[in-house]
């Protein structure tokens, strides 16, 4: 399947199932609107961050491989001027995507939306399923929502509290890694 179906089906399907759960219509607006969102627009996200980080690592490898076996070409005239002008241009390549990908910190982006993702969802599952947390202690969805509301929110402030104090936060000489300043 292609990969811009995903989100499609994920959607058709995780809201097919948010229909036919037995809670009020308010419930099911609120189930759409705050988990099923965040799901879909986390998966998106990481799915743009881990691109975005795999093109500029690769562009950072590829070019830092190749830049010195072209320096170290010993060729003369024109050829000598051409492979000169080509190995400054792609260092300039690798030096530019590898300060872009240390400035938005896309490797970082994607596993956190990616960790995030996945915890939203399992705890959607669980909800749907009446399993885990939500197993012997719901008789019914309408009973066990508002635990489920209250988990989805926990795990929101949390994405967001990870997100500011460790995947955009400055980094600078001296500061323990991940902690904010």
């Amino acid at each position: 399947m292609p990969q811009t179906a995903q989100p499609e089906k994920l959607a058709q399907e995780l809201g097919a199932l948010v229909d036919d759960l037995q809670i009020s219509d308010f419930h099911k607006t609120m189930l759409r609107s705050r988990w099923l969102d965040q799901v879909l627009w986390m998966e998106s996200a990481a799915e743009r961050a881990r691109r975005r980080y795999y093109a500029l690592r690769l562009l950072t490898i590829i070019g830092g491989v190749t830049v010195p076996a072209l320096v170290s070409l010993n060729l003369t005239g024109t050829a000598a001027s051409s492979t000169s002008w080509i190995a400054f241009a792609l260092s300039l390549v690798v030096a530019i995507s590898a300060a872009v990908e240390e400035f938005f910190h896309y490797g970082e982006r994607w596993r956190h939306y990616r960790t995030s993702v996945e915890e939203l969802k399992t705890e959607g599952w669980q909800f749907l399923q009446l399993s885990g947390r939500y197993h012997r202690r719901y008789s019914d969805h309408a009973v066990a929502y508002s635990s489920f509301a209250s988990r989805v929110e926990g795990i929101l402030k949390r994405d967001v509290d990870t997100f500011m104090t460790d995947v955009v936060a400055e980094k600078g000489e001296g500061k323990e890694e991940g902690r904010p300043s």
